[in-house]
């Protein structure tokens, strides 16, 4: 397929986002690999994941298609092994061990240094005690070690430099703050799982992955998507999800809804919010930054609605809201993306992919005249019997639709943002 590209490389970026930031975008992912004729996401020219986002780059960039992710990770049938979120929850037994050791030691330091320097008061003496505090309250080594069993399958590989696609995992060194990119050169000796390890050490949740003697963390505390890894490498059309947006309760009052206020629903939904604020900002700031940097690219970014209840107070960690939470995001970007094909059908066309119909139920611009173009449109075939189950399967049990109407940042796709 890479041989086959009319308008340069094609790569995709994924966002960080924990457990639901995943499960959102495999969802995601299995909405664009139904929708989009002439585009295999296991076949792309380059793959750049950071945080949860790199979990799911990794496989796709291993031959991993949405539809086996989804079995895998979510719904458990796979004959592989399923992922458990609870691995994302084991405690950091090692590092407690660690800290609680050094304690004796501090607590001398600290009545000594009192006792001689008084001056300094009792709270600036006992400062150092913090240094007892762990790094991370849970071991992200179990997620490292599932990836590595995953990747040594026959036909796959933890080795970034047996891939035949290129991928890239971004964590950030928390010495000098600074975004380094596994998979470049000079880090691809690194094996994918612990560079994935590396990308989604939150501060606070996971202690810092040491590699080569250097600490990293989550590669989102740098950018959210670092996209500009993908554009600098050649990409010409790079498709961007993003699971992570800040929840909007008066566009959903305005469309008859009454979420409770955020500060009512406990220090996680504010946490959240933050973060989410944060980060949101943060991507759009760059995206404008693209536009003139890199004009030749055109970059399609997808993600929740800003009023999405269903995402935002997700509980992950069940199973049936695993489920629904993937089904809603496949329903959700292909809403999108049938809202939005005025405005994708030529940036995809320009790329030799074309939107089926039959998967948008057929709410796409008029077919263009005959000349250039024509021919693609032309390709469109109707879906295949797998299309037509997936079809069914999305419309069983849906859940309530989110009624955010035209969305802020789902639509940052232009022909040369």
């Amino acid at each position: 397929m890479r041989g086959r590209r009319m308008n340069g490389k094609v790569g995709i970026a994924l966002a960080g986002g924990g457990p639901l930031g995943g499960i959102y975008e495999i969802g995601a992912l299995n909405a664009l690999e139904t929708a989009l004729e002439g585009l295999s996401l296991t076949d792309l020219d380059l793959y750049v994941g950071v945080s949860s986002g790199a979990f799911v780059a990794a496989g796709l960039a291993n031959g991993i298609a949405p539809s086996e992710m989804n079995d895998m990770f979510i719904l458990d049938r796979s004959h592989h092994d399923p992922f458990e979120p609870d691995l994302l929850l084991r405690p950091a037994f090692g590092e407690f061990a660690r800290r609680l050791s050094m304690i004796p030691e501090l607590v001398q330091g600290a009545f000594l240094g009192y006792l001689g320097a008084p001056a300094r008061g009792f709270v600036e003496s006992f400062a150092r005690l913090t240094r007892g505090l762990p790094n991370g309250l849970f071991d992200n080594g179990a997620i490292a070690a599932y990836l590595a069993r995953l990747f040594g399958k026959p036909g796959r590989t933890d080795d970034f430099r047996k891939l035949e696609r290129k991928l890239f995992i971004v964590a950030t060194d928390l010495d000098n703050g600074k975004a380094t990119p596994f998979g470049a050169p000079g880090f691809d000796h690194i094996p994918i799982s612990e560079a994935v390890k590396a990308s989604a050490a939150l501060p606070g949740l996971y202690p810092p992955a040491r590699i080569d003697g250097r600490d990293y963390v989550d590669g989102a505390l740098k950018k959210t998507l670092h996209a500009s890894v993908a554009l600098k490498e050649g990409a010409k059309l790079l498709i961007c999800i993003n699971p992570l947006v800040p929840f909007d309760a008066e566009l959903a009052a305005r469309s008859g809804r009454r979420p409770r206020p955020l500060a009512e629903q406990g220090l996680a939904a504010v946490l959240s919010q933050t973060f989410r604020s944060l980060i949101y900002s943060r991507m759009r700031v760059g995206m404008e930054r693209y536009k003139t940097e890199f004009p030749d690219a055109d970059i399609v970014v997808f993600e929740p609605a800003r009023d999405d209840e269903v995402i935002f107070f997700a509980n992950v960690f069940s199973y049936a809201d695993r489920k629904r939470l993937a089904e809603h995001a496949c329903r959700h970007t292909l809403s999108e993306l049938a809202a939005r094909a005025d405005e994708l059908a030529p940036v995809f066309a320009r790329h030799g992919i074309a939107l089926r119909r039959e998967a948008l139920g057929g709410r796409l611009p008029p077919e263009p005249p005959a000349g250039k173009g024509r021919r693609l449109w032309n390709s469109v075939r109707p879906l295949d019997s797998t299309l037509d189950a997936l079809e069914k399967a999305l419309t069983r049990d849906q859940p309530g639709r989110s009624k955010g109407g035209k969305r802020d940042a789902a639509k940052t796709a232009a022909p040369h943002a």
